[in-house]
């Protein structure tokens, strides 16, 4: 063992040493490379395809290590051309990457992004802010599309719009959704209990959800196919509040159950759902 340490401390004294400065540039081109995609994947809905291509890669060799030659030979196919694959389904995050170093926009690229620890207070204080603008809205028949951020990242429905980063108040909303407001047409992102972005633009859904419906509420449920997002939508014509949830869109809600829903989205997470579970089955057994 020691003198396995000593031959590992020799070899690594050596290669140090022989490090040259452009070697040094290399790494360090290489690793703000990695570091770049990394941010990139974890901004966007990339991060899901990359998990689907690792789980295709590791199908892929348990196939070429069981030998099985029909299923062997498809995958091969598919690795043959997976540079062109992978441009194409890629192909807005690479844009987007290549617009943003063009722009210089270095400052976005951290390695983290500032997802802080939130209280239930803060999470309740920003839902019932946004119940609030939205019941005031609807009075008013303004009209509104909120979409609050789940776990999937939505950094390219972000970038379509413009950057607020506000601390979640009715009157900020409610001066976002102004009809003269230059914003208000577009779509606003909340994003770790804070206003990120407004004016953004949703993807329409191609499904069938009632001709008295207009662009906002496509709008809604198409973000709900494509995310885990909630999306709170007021009708400028009735005035009517809806939300959008896993491609199901319940229509004419009220404050209090607007507010209810917020609240489960927010603050409800698997460690209470855990938890939950636990005390049922103990009461089942308690009462067996």
């Amino acid at each position: 063992m020691t003198e396995f340490i000593n031959s590992f401390g020799e070899n690594a004294m050596k290669l140090i040493t022989s490090l040259q400065w452009y070697d040094i540039l290399d790494i360090l081109t290489i690793t703000l490379m990695i570091y770049y995609c990394i941010k990139l994947f974890r901004q966007t809905r990339a991060i899901h395809l990359v998990r689907g291509i690792v789980l295709i890669t590791l199908i892929y060799l348990l196939v070429s290590a069981l030998n099985m030659s029909t299923s062997r030979f498809v995958f091969s196919r598919l690795f043959d051309d997976i540079v062109i694959v992978l441009i194409l389904l890629f192909q807005p995050e690479i844009r987007h990457a290549i617009e943003s170093f063009g722009r210089g926009d270095f400052k976005k690229f951290t390695l983290f992004s500032k997802n802080s620890e939130l209280t239930k207070e803060q999470l309740r204080a920003g839902a019932s802010c946004i119940a609030k603008a939205a019941s005031n809205m609807s009075e008013s028949k303004t009209g509104a599309l909120i979409v609050i951020e789940g776990k999937s990242p939505l950094g390219e429905i972000i970038a379509t719009g413009s950057p607020v980063d506000a601390q979640i108040s009715v009157p900020v909303i409610e001066n976002i959704f102004y009809p003269k407001a230059p914003l208000h047409d577009g779509a606003m992102i909340i994003r770790d209990n804070r206003i990120n972005a407004a004016g953004c633009i949703l993807p329409l859904t191609q499904a069938q959800i009632g001709r008295d419906l207009g662009t906002r509420h496509r709008a809604a449920v198409g973000m709900s196919e494509h995310s885990d997002a909630l999306i709170v939508v007021v009708s400028e014509e009735t005035g009517q509040i809806s939300v959008a949830k896993d491609s199901v869109l319940t229509r004419n809600i009220s404050n209090g159950e607007l507010l209810e829903k917020l609240m489960q989205f927010l603050i409800t997470d698997d460690s209470d759902k855990k938890n939950n579970k636990k005390n049922r089955r103990r009461k089942d057994a308690d009462e067996e």
